[in-house]
């Protein structure tokens, strides 16, 4: 890329962050997650949702090989994003092509919903009983001052994109994003955030790795169009909410809209 080309490319990235609001939201809600992942005293429930997608990746795919099976390659990267052991995801993909008859299978699943102050919520989930699991989250919805929703009533407003966080903000890195294609980039406290189409994942991630770049986390994952503001017992209540439907078994991924108080973490 020449460097008039680079400049511009700069320019139209760093503009379209400023018109982007909701990217602001969705970092926030990262690093909270993060955060709250380093300290997670139930991490062998966070393991065995892992271990969950990989073995129904490896099913619905019909290949243990993460190369040939982009489904298995997403919940492989998910998985390394929470440090879950090699070996823990080695045996899942070992079983899972030598599961027999008879053994558990699951669907994916999606349910959508309303959180404290109009928030919107999307669920992600894998199970072997549908029926348990949507009784599972009213539950949830109900004992949390949520509702739930009807199919497509949330979804609309959440876009299918793949998310790279790098713990480096510099002009070097950014450049390099935008080079290798990525649509977006948003600096953190404690990095960079970049946002790619959902096919351009893994070209960008492996991309940045060759060129010297740490890759803490790259996976796909659903960004708000647009964020609504909470704050005070409504951010707290969401929060309460959201935790207590990522403690069921079955639900693997939950997003909001959300947009964080910046100091929500003090309050």
């Amino acid at each position: 890329m020449r460097p008039a080309e680079r400049q511009r490319g700069i320019v139209t990235c760093a503009a379209r962050l400023l018109e982007l609001s909701a990217m602001a939201g969705h970092s926030k809600w990262a690093q909270i997650k993060r955060k709250k992942g380093a300290n997670d005293k139930k991490r062998s429930a966070v393991i065995s949702k892992h271990l969950r997608a990989i073995t129904a990746a490896v099913r619905s795919g019909g290949s243990g090989d993460p190369a040939a099976n982009l489904s298995l390659k997403n919940a492989v990267a998910a998985a390394k994003t929470d440090t879950v052991p090699v070996d823990n995801i080695e045996g899942a993909i070992k079983r899972a092509m030598g599961a027999t008859e008879g053994a558990a299978e699951y669907k994916e699943a999606s349910y959508e919903g309303y959180g404290a102050g109009g928030t919107a919520i999307y669920i992600e989930a894998l199970t072997d009983n549908v029926n348990r699991t949507v009784a599972d989250v009213r539950s949830v919805f109900n004992k949390r001052g949520g509702n739930l929703g009807n199919s497509g009533s949330v979804a609309w407003q959440f876009e299918n994109k793949g998310v790279i966080f790098l713990p480096d903000q510099s002009e070097t890195a950014q450049e390099a994003a935008i080079e290798l294609g990525a649509e977006d980039f948003t600096e953190t406290e404690d990095g960079l955030e970049i946002t790619t189409a959902p096919t351009d994942l893994y070209a960008v991630s492996e991309g940045l790795t060759e060129r010297g770049f740490k890759v803490e986390s790259a996976q796909l994952s659903r960004i708000p169009s647009n964020t609504v503001a909470v704050s005070g017992d409504d951010a707290r209540k969401l929060m309460a909410l959201i935790e207590a439907l990522e403690e069921l078994d079955d639900v693997q991924n939950v997003y909001t809209n959300a947009e964080w108080p910046e100091d929500y973490e003090e309050e």
